[in-house]
């Protein structure tokens, strides 16, 4: 699917793209593999270059944020700072690309990595071996994803059952506000009450929760996007009640969501995909405010449903009767007050 750009000098930090090698991973999974590991085959290695080229494809990506992924764990560290080793490649990504060597692309002015916060008090050296890998990284993502039906996220991803409510994960919690760090938030629709209370408890906390708090459309809940709108519709608004929480606008197009169901990339239009994800971003506008709210590409998982420049056409679809101050705000000064990424704006 080939558009015109829209907006094309609209200023954009891309704040939630991965970089990753997943090669060596591909054939262990067990067939049928899940859909979600079927997206993935086409992009298993994805990097600087692939990056710089979805990036650099007609929208003005003017700096971007990675996100923890689970890539290039180094083991010589040990099981618990072995992380590092991903924060320390993104690391060397940004240095790359702001050589000025390889085209006009600046990746990865943030870094967002992982350490795992069921350590309690002993997540604290590993945070802060985070902190000293890189002066790009600014938080982690600790994942809580999790659904009884197991077939809804498949083998990789699923984490214990409220974990932001386990007592060692809130120890550990406790540390990143001491080191002025982020914390991403990845749960299912029927968690975000568990971000709820996690955000309540920790009030100071800067706290981002990923992919509109990923409505469901697959396995068993396939068809029941609209069956559940209103009740994620309602935990929307109160999760938004909580100042100390913003949202990522995007992720809609993941097969987990379903939006659209003929992934991947079927050469759905940016119209089309407009009018889906509609109702999920103009809610998140209205309950979150334009400045607690940051589009994102959430690259290359969203590649099941769009194109990067289909993607990022849509969401200006979506927006264009916004201001120019409000578009400002959505498309890159909230990510870049979030995560702190300087010298990108006026």
């Amino acid at each position: 699917m080939t558009e015109a750009i829209l907006e094309p000098d609209l200023p954009i930090i891309d704040p939630h793209h991965h970089l990753w090698d997943l090669r060596p991973l591909i054939e262990v999974f067990p067939q049928p593999r899940h859909a979600f590991i079927e997206t993935l085959v086409d992009a298993a290695y994805y990097t600087f270059d692939a990056l710089q080229a979805d990036t650099q494809s007609g929208h003005n990506v003017i700096g971007t944020c990675f996100m923890e992924c689970g890539a290039f764990y180094n083991p010589v560290y040990g099981e618990d700072k072995k992380v590092v080793g991903e924060v320390e490649f993104v690391d060397g990504v940004a240095a790359q690309g702001a050589s000025g060597l390889y085209g006009n692309g600046r990746p990865c002015h943030a870094i967002i990595g992982h350490a795992d916060l069921t350590l309690g008090d002993e997540a604290r050296p590993v945070l802060e071996a985070l902190i000293a890998a890189s002066g790009r990284f600014k938080g982690i993502r600790h994942q809580g994803a999790w659904d009884a039906d197991p077939a809804v996220l498949g083998a990789p991803f699923h984490a214990p059952a409220e974990l932001y409510r386990d007592t060692k994960f809130r120890e550990g919690f406790s540390h990143l506000g001491k080191l002025g760090l982020t914390f991403d938030a990845w749960v299912l629709e029927p968690q975000i009450g568990d971000v709820i209370d996690l955000a309540k408890a920790f009030p100071d906390q800067p706290i981002m929760l990923d992919h509109c708090g990923t409505p469901l459309n697959i396995a068993s809940y396939r068809g029941t996007l609209h069956e559940h709108f209103d009740r994620w519709r309602k935990a929307i608004h109160q999760l938004a009640e909580c100042d100390n929480v913003s949202v990522k606008l995007g992720g809609l197009a993941m097969a987990f969501c379903g939006m659209p169901e003929d992934g991947p990339a079927k050469g759905v239009g940016s119209e089309r995909l407009a009018a889906m994800w509609r109702p999920y971003i103009e809610t998140c506008i209205d309950a979150f405010g334009t400045d607690r709210g940051l589009f994102e590409s959430n690259y290359p998982v969203d590649r099941w449903g769009a194109s990067y420049p289909v993607l990022w056409n849509a969401f200006k679809r979506i927006t264009q009767h916004h201001s120019a101050d409000d578009k400002a705000a959505l498309y890159a000064g909230n990510a870049a007050r979030f995560y702190r990424i300087e010298n990108l704006l006026p």
